[in-house]
């Protein structure tokens, strides 16, 4: 049977230790609003999964939408930053 273990120190040789990087701290930190805005959508979501949607229901839901997009186009335009999460 033959091996499928790295047979090059160079694969290995840097391991990794779990931690994010102070790149991807700060990157994690510059899209925390929109992080947060989108939370906030799900959380207005969930709320109407079990019962039927209220006006004010719609309300909350359209709020956080409108949050969402804010944020978004923050973020957009405070360094030609681009979204992949299907951003338009």
């Amino acid at each position: 049977m033959l091996s499928i273990a790295a047979l090059q120190a160079v694969v290995t040789a840097t391991p990794f230790d779990g931690e994010p990087s102070d790149t991807e701290l700060n990157a994690i930190e510059t899209e925390m609003p929109l992080i947060l805005a989108d939370v906030a959508l799900l959380d207005a979501v969930i709320k109407t999964l079990d019962r039927p949607v209220s006006k004010l229901d719609e309300r909350r839901i359209r709020r956080a939408r409108n949050r969402v997009m804010a944020a978004r186009r923050t973020l957009t335009n405070r360094g030609g930053m681009t979204l992949t999460d299907g951003a338009a």
